[in-house]
């Protein structure tokens, strides 16, 4: 089975899966999903747009120089089957898997450290910004020996009279005629 990998954006593309394109000069290019076709077609760059693999190499967030990636380059030399190095090239590749992981870890753990390290410095510095140009108000202290706080009564207002309801007397909902 082939796995071949997205022109675009760097991520595996399994067979039967993603676009095929082929140029007139026969160069073949493979996509994931149609959004890395839409980008390859308007002629974006891949370095610049964040997303994608090309990007985390060229800006450092990706291991780009590590020496595990080598392994995983396609070898076109055809070997006989031999069940022991069949099983040796599974193990190898299993641990070369921990490797990587171990690596990635660490090096994720770096730019997190440097990015927390930033996000306090900012906030340190917002504090002493909010302390210099803060002002504080007094507030009104109520004192005990003036007049305690009134109780209010309730009030009975008597409701409008019937006769104001009824059509006819006072008010009419029709017409008036003089």
């Amino acid at each position: 089975m082939r796995i071949e990998k997205c022109y675009f954006c760097s991520k595996s593309v399994y067979p039967g899966h993603g676009i095929g394109f082929v140029r007139n000069d026969a160069k073949m290019f493979r996509f994931c999903t149609s959004k890395c076709h839409k980008n390859f077609k308007m002629k974006r760059n891949p370095r610049k747009v964040k997303w994608t693999k090309a990007f985390r190499k060229a800006v450092g967030r990706e291991m780009s120089i590590d020496p595990t990636y080598g392994f995983e380059k396609r070898r076109n030399i055809p070997v006989r089957y031999d069940r022991e190095l069949v099983q040796t090239t599974v193990k190898a590749m299993k641990r070369i898997a921990e490797i990587r992981q171990k690596r990635e870890h660490f090096i994720w753990r770096a730019r997190m450290r440097v990015a927390k390290d930033k996000l306090t410095a900012h906030r340190k510095k917002k504090r002493q910004l909010e302390k210099a140009t803060s002002v504080k108000l007094i507030e009104p202290v109520a004192m005990e020996s003036e007049e305690p706080e009134r109780i209010r009564e309730k009030v009975k207002v008597s409701a409008k009279s019937r006769s104001a309801l009824i059509p006819g007397e006072g008010r009419s909902m029709g017409m008036d005629i003089d």
